[in-house]
């Protein structure tokens, strides 16, 4: 994805719960889960086939189902 259509992509993602009564840290970026999300969509790849430079499949799998 470029930075380009991530500047159009980003505002429409939910915002992090961080912080006092939100969750914790998120460990990976929001672009590598969005970009590991369009690469299966593209593919047809099953996600415990997703390649190990994204994230962990269940993680990039659970946003995606959010």
């Amino acid at each position: 994805m470029t930075d380009e259509q991530w500047g159009l992509v980003e505002p429409l993602l939910s915002p992090a719960a961080v912080g006092a009564k939100g969750g914790r840290r998120e460990t990976h970026p929001r672009r590598r889960i969005v970009n590991a999300i369009f690469y299966v969509v593209r593919t047809g790849f099953s996600w415990r086939q997703l390649p190990k430079d994204f994230a962990p499949w269940p993680t990039v799998y659970w946003y995606f189902t959010w």
